[in-house]
């Protein structure tokens, strides 16, 4: 026996193995948010390992028949997990303004200043979108409209202020990953977005028929 090597791993799976293998994949919860399509399938599954035992294949041969049931079992996985999990991530979206949020644009931007100089980059970056949504209805470039997502927002303003389009979607998309997606804000992200807010105040839109 060679020192050092490990000779207790499983490098050929047998079928309860396998068995067990699938289970710990098709357990996580994404598979169980569609239970009634997928339910024939896991019993199929299963059905497959608990078979291998009275079936009298070699080692190598249950070994091929382990490695081509979690491949379906991979597949599936792309099938199935990754539109539950896309549409977990269109979920973290919500709206800008809350209804019962009644600042004005000078109150939220001030809001913003105070939360970058105490270093809380996030809420800065969130608190400086809403100023720029809420400057925007003030100024009727925007309707008021309560539940308005970020997402609609710069698409609403990008109409409105065509120059403005591309950087305006990228700070709704900046604001949602902030607010609802998790992520960190840093200075650049605030820096950048108090520019594009600041030319949002000035820029002249264009006439709501020629925006269409």
């Amino acid at each position: 026996m060679t020192p050092g090597v490990r000779t207790d791993v499983p490098v050929t799976p047998d079928g309860p193995t396998g068995r067990r293998w699938a289970l710990e994949e098709l357990s996580h919860p994404e598979y169980h948010e569609n239970k009634s399509l997928l339910s024939r399938f896991i019993e199929w599954v299963l059905d497959r390992f608990d078979g291998l035992g009275g079936v009298g294949l070699s080692g190598v041969q249950s070994a091929l028949v382990v490695v081509g049931i979690t491949v379906v079992v991979v597949a599936v996985a792309f099938l199935v997990a990754g539109p539950v999990r896309r549409s977990r991530r269109v979920r973290t979206s919500g709206a800008v303004l809350a209804q019962d949020d009644a600042r004005t644009a000078d109150q939220m931007r001030a809001a913003a200043d105070a939360a970058a100089r105490a270093g809380d980059f996030s809420l800065a970056v969130v608190e400086r979108f809403r100023a720029l949504v809420r400057g925007l209805e003030e100024r009727l470039v925007l309707d008021e409209r309560a539940g308005r997502t970020a997402h609609e927002a710069s698409l609403d303003a990008g109409r409105r202020l065509p120059a403005l389009a591309a950087e305006l979607a990228s700070a709704g998309a900046l604001f949602d990953d902030v607010a609802y997606g998790g992520r960190t804000a840093g200075a650049d992200d605030d820096e950048r977005l108090r520019g594009l807010e600041e030319r949002a105040r000035h820029e002249r839109p264009a006439l709501a028929g020629a925006a269409r």
